[in-house]
């Protein structure tokens, strides 16, 4: 079943294999700002300012939020079909514009029937 994933849908089976690596200067930068928010929330307890201890609590959540959230994807570069010659051309886009929009599970099913009808031959 794996193996007919990966030829149907190659992208698919990429995406649901591996998880996007962090770099470690990301896990830096967190750690950073939430060593730098527990210092404001430890000095604004000391200095009896509940305004910098707030401050320094939200610096060490967005710390941490941004250790744990996913990086951001690229979306540039080229888009489209790539040729036998190695030129990349647009997607034709009026083909698509007639066409009734499917849903992810109708066109899943549509491959698996279409996947089950080739192998029973």
């Amino acid at each position: 079943m794996e193996r007919a994933l990966t030829s149907d849908d190659p992208r698919l089976a990429t995406t649901l294999q591996s998880s996007p690596r962090k770099s470690g200067l990301r896990y830096v930068a967190a750690g950073i700002g939430v060593v730098g928010g527990l210092l404001l929330l430890v000095f604004g307890a000391a200095s009896a300012s509940p305004v910098l201890g707030v401050v320094g609590f939200v610096v060490m959540f967005a710390g941490v939020a941004f250790a744990f959230s996913a990086p951001r994807k690229s979306t540039t570069g080229p888009v489209g079909v790539v040729d036998e010659h190695g030129k990349v051309t647009p997607p034709k886009a009026s083909a698509k514009k007639g066409a009734p929009r499917q849903g992810f599970l109708n066109r899943l099913e549509e491959r698996w029937d279409r996947r089950r009808e080739q192998g029973g031959r």
